[in-house]
């Protein structure tokens, strides 16, 4: 009987079969790195044009409650004579263009006061990632439906005739304001149902009730205030507010009727989660919104709707 034997190939041989497997193993790999690669963009991609009006990194708490944000800031003054409507201002915006456009909101001061009162404001929430229009109003002594119409010339000019217009996205406005000035930020939004955002500081106004408004609200009160009390200001405001609109009230802790006048840590905090959630449409901040914030030694009343829908 004739004994068989397999014999080793040669080592060449082995030496090619290898080269070979290894070839195939990168090919394989580089295809699913590039499947992997592709998924990954594709996902950046959708992530974008989901939202494109994302502007900074992924928000913080140390973040938001910083002095500054992320964006450095550059300002121009505007100068009443060269205005019609209002009495000039303070224009805070983002220095660099790299981001491309960004979201804006005008910013009123109180009865008797300047922009000088709400100045704070601008370069906090410019550095955030918005064009900010601190403005005079045409005499210290007007009322809050006329403090409401400036607010709307402030955010025309911005939008039309300013040096920085070119940096605005006009879809993307919002209006602030303090006492009389937060009683006008009711009354704009009333007018203009196309605002993004409203947010009234310890506001004042005559008329109690707002079911017209159709802008998401955010309502700031002040647990010692004498002057607007939250009785029959703030808390009227935002319970008369639709009931279907993504709104919130906040009532500071320990606060007066002018704590809106000084750097604050807690208005400036839900300030600009309310104007990067609504004007930016930045789901990122909502996690500062909802689950609604608890009381604290700096929160006396914390009331809203949640989730948001805008």
């Amino acid at each position: 009987m004739q004994q068989h034997t397999s014999a080793a190939p040669p080592v060449h041989g082995r030496r090619a079969a290898s080269r070979l497997r290894t070839r195939l193993i990168r090919t394989g790999l580089a295809a699913l790195l590039a499947v992997g690669g592709l998924a990954t963009q594709q996902s950046l991609t959708a992530h974008a044009a989901e939202n494109p009006y994302e502007r900074g990194p992924a928000p913080t708490v140390s973040s938001i409650e910083a002095s500054r944000g992320p964006y450095a800031v550059s300002q121009t003054s505007v100068s009443s004579l060269s205005v019609s409507g209002f009495g000039g201002g303070t224009i805070y915006y983002p220095t660099s263009t790299a981001d491309g456009t960004f979201g804006a909101v005008a910013i009123s001061p109180g009865y008797t006061a300047y922009q000088s009162s709400i100045a704070w404001l601008g370069p906090r929430l410019a550095s955030q990632g918005f064009v900010v229009f601190t403005i005079d109003t045409n005499t210290t002594l007007d009322q809050p439906d006329s403090r409401g119409r400036q607010l709307l010339s402030a955010l025309d000019y911005l939008t039309e005739k300013s040096s920085v217009r070119t940096r605005i996205d006009t879809s993307r406005l919002g209006v602030m304001g303090h006492s009389m000035g937060g009683g006008g930020t009711l009354e704009a939004a009333k007018s203009r149902p196309s605002l993004q955002a409203a947010i009234p500081l310890t506001g004042w106004n005559l008329d109690k009730t707002w079911p017209e408004v159709k802008t998401p609200t955010l309502v700031v009160g002040a647990d010692g205030d004498t002057i607007a009390p939250v009785a029959t200001h703030s808390e009227p405001f935002y319970q008369s507010l639709p009931g279907s609109l993504d709104k919130a009230y906040l009532e500071l802790r320990g606060a007066t009727h002018f704590t809106p006048n000084t750097s604050n840590t807690t208005i400036a905090k839900y300030s600009i989660s309310w104007l990067k959630r609504f004007i930016d449409n930045d789901t990122r901040y909502e996690q500062f919104l909802c689950p609604l914030p608890s009381s604290s030694l700096t929160i006396a009343e914390y009331r809203g709707n949640c989730p948001h829908t805008s």
